[in-house]
């Protein structure tokens, strides 16, 4: 089997790419980043993803981006927004799919593999700038640039198989490949249990995905 590497953070999003590329015949090997981000509940829901799901190997990454901080993720002094806001917004983490992205490139360069796999979406997202498309592309291009596989003629692709979807397609999608979406967490500030607040805008897109796609939210919410 042709092995994958797909960067797994424990949302729904991500559960749903680890579904794909397992049912596309890749043995997947599964990557957590904990980089100091405000709660650990979704690095314990991508180990119960991984394993329910059927990844040959899941490992988790240690990281520290509270050093530099500049997020509501990465930074107790920033609030998690909990209304719609215009712009950016303040949980958008600096370079954060760059780092993952470049992390999955190394474990899949050691591994033989030519094929990366990440959660993206550029349609009900949050307007992250490292999730569109183009971003995507560069990143391709430069991998293929910089990894010895690549100069010797083993090509990297990146899959965002999500990127041109709605939440409910992708919840559709997931739905017929057996996801089980009560596994996941992707509330920005979770409890320990992994229970969600219902008012983050990843809560948001994560309920309008539910609702638009008919749907029961499975969603564990703290309220």
């Amino acid at each position: 089997m042709k092995k994958a590497l797909v960067l797994l953070s424990g949302g729904l999003d991500s559960a749903t790419v680890l579904a794909i590329a397992c049912s596309q015949g890749f043995s997947c090997h599964a990557l957590s980043v904990d980089y100091g981000q405000r709660h650990h509940a979704e690095l314990a829901a991508a180990q119960r993803v991984a394993q329910t799901v059927g990844a040959a190997e899941h490992r988790i990454i240690h990281i520290d981006l509270t050093g530099f901080g500049g997020s509501a993720l990465t930074d107790d002094s920033i609030a998690v927004p909990e209304h719609p806001s215009a712009g950016i917004p303040l949980t958008y983490v600096p370079a954060r799919n760059t780092i993952m992205l470049s992390l999955a490139l190394a474990w899949a360069e050691v591994l033989d593999s030519q094929d990366i796999f990440v959660g993206v979406n550029a349609v009900d997202y949050s307007g992250y700038p490292d999730c569109r498309p183009e971003y995507i592309e560069a990143f391709e291009r430069m991998a293929n640039l910089a990894t010895k596989a690549a100069v010797e003629g083993k090509p990297l692709q990146v899959h965002a198989p999500l990127i041109n979807l709605s939440k409910a397609e992708i919840i559709r999608l997931g739905t017929g490949l057996g996801v089980d979406y009560g596994q996941t967490v992707s509330c920005y500030q979770a409890d320990e249990q992994g229970r969600a607040c219902g008012v983050c805008d990843s809560c948001r897109l994560r309920a309008h995905g539910f609702a638009h796609a008919g749907l029961a939210d499975v969603t564990r919410y703290r309220d």
